[in-house]
């Protein structure tokens, strides 16, 4: 019988209890809550960690860009792993390794160099586990219940985000920062446990003969995604995000060019996650599978268009409504991730996650320095109305190719067909 919620007009959505009755998704959602409150908990500790050890604040950010550059540079290569080894025990070697190298973190007295050294292994453990977890999704989810899904997934990340603001700092400051490094280890041993009994083995797909090196990989995929045209609107929309996620970069000037207190910082970085995190939940919830591929462009383009108005530099409360406004319209970004990995071969999933990513995390980290250029030399709010411009403008060319190619023109099926597997 035909899944009820897969694709068509008239046919509702998957509801979270569809989602949630797949025993092997619930395993992977535990593992991602857990491991997103670990890692929000680590980032705090350490840049606490350095900052008291040194009363430095360019080591204390350099500590936490650790974080988030190793994706950037080895994540497009190492995701491939996910699709040449067994699922479950890379997953399992990947939390085992973070929890045992966050272990080492924590031990007092740990030189600098050292620490920086774990810090940037940490995630480059990670890229497999996150690659070899999506690929795993549209296995277990088959029709409407995987957007649903990746929708479920990228609200828990945006909450997880949110919470960390909240919950971070005062959880380092009563714990001390090398207990809650351990506590992160321990949730990797957690996460470890959770994927060894609740998950299947999932071998990874093969086409037959042995898999080429994993650069040799990487740049076919790469001429793959640029050759479809579908793999690259849709990474283009991923790649947006350069452009409205600017005012997060420059929440502590754009704060005192408002006129408002530190303590309102926390509400402009906080805005953006919380409008994502129901965003996404409303698209994958309320809107039929049918019309999500359609409201991609113009959602694109209205995530930036919102932000605009900041150019005139409105007060605190209609900054802050106008940055969760952008965040709500960018829960898009799930339905484009979906789409992009389900339309990708099954046997090249992993490392077309880890290109992704990689991508999009560059854009965002390229805009916010550009922005910071132009905001050094006009102002805060102008550089954010700068680049919600160029968003709209991006977001509009993205929209139009997208339009001219998606699913569900000319009766072509509006997903991309379920695995079979």
């Amino acid at each position: 019988m035909r899944d009820r919620t897969a694709v068509g007009d008239g046919e509702r959505a998957a509801r979270y209890r569809d989602v949630f009755a797949v025993g092997e998704f619930r395993v992977l959602f535990a593992t991602h809550v857990v491991s997103i409150a670990g890692d929000q908990l680590a980032r705090v500790a350490l840049a606490v960690l350095v900052f008291d050890r040194t009363g430095s604040s360019a080591l204390a950010a350099l500590s936490y860009a650790l974080t988030l550059l190793p994706e950037l540079v080895a994540g497009p290569l190492l995701a491939g792993l996910a699709d040449r080894f067994q699922r479950r025990a890379l997953m399992i070697v990947c939390d085992l390794l973070r929890a045992g190298l966050v272990a080492v973190m924590a031990v007092p007295g740990m030189p600098l160099w050292v620490l920086g050294v774990l810090v940037f292994a940490v995630p480059l453990a990670g890229a497999p586990y996150k690659a070899a977890r999506a690929t795993i999704m549209p296995v277990i989810l088959h029709g409407d219940r995987y957007e649903v899904g990746m929708g479920l997934v990228y609200t828990a990340l945006q909450a997880g985000i949110l919470g960390g603001y909240a919950v971070g700092a005062p959880l380092v400051a009563w714990l001390g920062p090398e207990w809650a490094l351990l506590l992160d280890s321990a949730t990797f041993l957690a996460s470890a446990v959770l994927v060894a009994r609740g998950l299947g083995a999932h071998p990874p797909q093969t086409t037959g003969g042995a898999p080429p090196a994993l650069l040799t990989a990487f740049r076919s995929l790469a001429g793959l995604v640029w050759r479809d045209r579908k793999l690259r609107y849709l990474l283009a929309f991923g790649c947006l995000a350069g452009f409205y996620t600017v005012p997060e970069g420059l929440a502590v000037p754009l704060a005192a060019q408002i006129g408002v207190g530190t303590a309102s910082i926390g509400l402009l970085l906080a805005a953006l996650p919380a409008g994502s995190a129901l965003g996404s939940a409303l698209l994958t919830r309320l809107v039929p599978p049918s019309r999500r591929l359609v409201l991609l462009g113009p959602l694109a383009v209205a995530t930036s268009a919102v932000l605009l108005p900041i150019g005139l530099v409105p007060g605190l409360g209609i900054t802050v409504a106008l940055c969760a406004l952008c965040g709500l319209l960018s829960g898009h970004d799930a339905i484009a991730v979906a789409t992009f990995t389900r339309t990708v071969p099954a046997e090249r999933r992993g490392q077309a996650y880890g290109l992704a990513n990689a991508m999009v995390r560059g854009s965002q980290g390229l805009g916010a320095a550009l922005a910071g250029v132009v905001a050094q030399y006009s102002s805060p709010s102008t550089a954010i109305a700068v680049f919600a411009m160029l968003g709209v403008l991006a977001g509009t060319v993205a929209a139009v190719g997208w339009w001219r190619v998606r699913p569900g023109r000319s009766g072509e099926s509006p997903c991309p067909t379920p695995d079979s597997d």
